[in-house]
């Protein structure tokens, strides 16, 4: 059995079977962390994705054509506080890293949905990432338990 990996050297094949006990036991531990990292990047992902949706939905909810200009104003997910509408035709966002920018309610409804389209492609990339590494894995568990039990003549 034999696994390949392309990496910026270019391809490397390695065969199972002729590594030690010892030394697949660290290839599945290296593995299973990578496997933990990629599962917790895409739940922090998923979050952000969350995120960009809930404020292109918010952006969509704001009253354009009402003469009352008064809104909740979320401090926390959980404290609003009343507040007032002042320009109806553009909304300052959060950009990331403490930046904001003013844009147009369309603009900004379209910089949330590109954002999450994004966020959503980098979620798909390391769920295939972790797709491989699984199987790698398992082809390991395989190698482990041949070593372990091996098959009997006939």
């Amino acid at each position: 059995m034999e696994i390949s990996s392309t990496s910026n050297s270019g391809m490397q094949q390695i065969n199972l079977t002729e590594l030690s006990m010892n030394q697949l036991g660290q290839l599945k531990h290296q593995l299973e962390q990578e496997l933990t990292l990629f599962q917790e990047s895409v739940q922090t992902l998923k979050i952000a994705q969350g995120k960009f949706l809930d404020s292109a939905e918010s952006v969509d909810k704001i009253p354009l054509n009402e003469s009352k200009n008064l809104i909740m104003v979320p401090l926390t997910s959980s404290m609003y506080v009343p507040g007032m509408i002042c320009d109806k035709e553009n909304v300052i966002i959060d950009i990331g890293t403490g930046y904001y920018a003013q844009k147009s309610i369309a603009s900004a409804k379209d910089y949330f949905k590109r954002r999450a389209a994004f966020v959503t492609e980098q979620m798909e990339k390391i769920q295939g990432m972790g797709a491989e590494k699984t199987k790698i894995r398992d082809t390991i568990l395989d190698v482990i338990e041949l070593k372990l039990n091996p098959p009997k003549a006939q």
